[in-house]
C-alpha cells in the first residue's frame, strides 16, 4: 500500500521544460550554434547538457560559463513572464493530500524553483522540496529519490514517483522505486519502457493508487 508520493517538478507540476529549452536555444544562438529540439531531448534523456554542443565547437570553458549564466537569466525572464500552469494540479494535490504524504524532487536550482512557485500554492501540499543543491548526484542517478525516501523515513514499496522524462524515470528505476510517467508532449519521444505505469494526466493518479 502506498503512503508517499514523490513528484518531479518540471513538466509534472508546472510547464517549464519548453522555456528552459528556449533559454538554451537563445544562449547558444549567440555563439552561432543551433540547438535542435531532437538533439536537446536526446541529451536531456541521458542527463547531459546542451553545452556539449559548444564544447564540440572548441569553445572555451570561460565563454561557456558566461553564456550559461546568460542562459539562466533568460530562463528566469521566461519564468516571470510565461504561463507555467498545468490544469487542475491544485485540485489533484488537494485530494491526494487527504491520503498521502508528498514531496517534490527536482533538478531545478533552488533560486529558480522559488521563482516558479511564488504564489502558486503547490508547495503548500508538500512535506518538503529537494532541489539540485540538496543531493550529491542529479538524475539519472538514484541519489535524489533515495534522499526523498530518507526524508520520509519510507520504504521503497510504500512510495511511488511521478515523472515525465526518461532521465527522471532512470533515476526512479536506479533507486528501485515504482514510477508513473505522466504524459507530456515535450518528452513524448523519450523511452518509457521501464515505467511501472503510464498515465495521461495527474488526475489518473486517483485510479492508480
Amino acid at each position: 500500500m502506498k503512503k508517499y508520493i514523490l513528484f518531479d517538478n518540471d513538466g509534472v507540476l508546472v510547464e517549464t521544460e519548453k522555456w528552459y529549452f528556449q533559454a538554451n536555444v537563445r544562449a547558444l544562438k549567440e555563439l552561432g550554434i543551433t540547438l535542435e529540439l531532437s538533439r536537446y531531448l536526446g541529451i536531456m534523456a541521458r542527463g547531459g547538457t546542451a553545452w556539449e554542443l559548444a564544447q564540440e565547437q572548441g569553445i572555451t570553458k570561460e565563454i561557456i560559463d558566461k553564456k550559461r549564466f546568460q542562459r539562466d537569466e533568460y530562463y528566469q525572464e521566461y519564468l516571470k513572464t510565461k504561463d507555467l500552469e498545468i490544469p487542475n494540479v491544485i485540485s489533484v494535490l488537494n485530494e491526494l493530500s487527504k491520503k498521502y504524504q508528498m514531496g517534490i524532487i527536482t533538478t531545478s536550482r533552488r533560486v529558480d524553483f522559488e521563482l516558479i512557485h511564488r504564489n502558486r500554492g503547490i508547495t503548500e501540499y508538500m512535506d518538503f522540496v529537494l532541489c539540485v543543491e540538496d543531493y550529491k548526484r542529479a538524475k539519472p542517478y538514484p541519489d535524489p529519490y533515495l534522499a526523498g525516501l530518507k526524508k520520509f523515513n519510507a520504504l521503497k514499496e510504500e512510495t511511488i514517483i511521478v515523472e515525465d522524462s526518461q532521465r527522471g524515470l532512470s533515476s526512479a528505476v536506479n533507486a528501485g522505486i515504482e514510477c508513473a510517467i505522466v504524459k507530456n508532449e515535450f518528452t513524448a519521444s523519450h523511452d518509457f519502457s521501464k515505467a511501472t505505469y503510464l498515465i495521461d494526466s495527474l488526475e489518473d493518479l486517483y485510479k492508480l493508487l
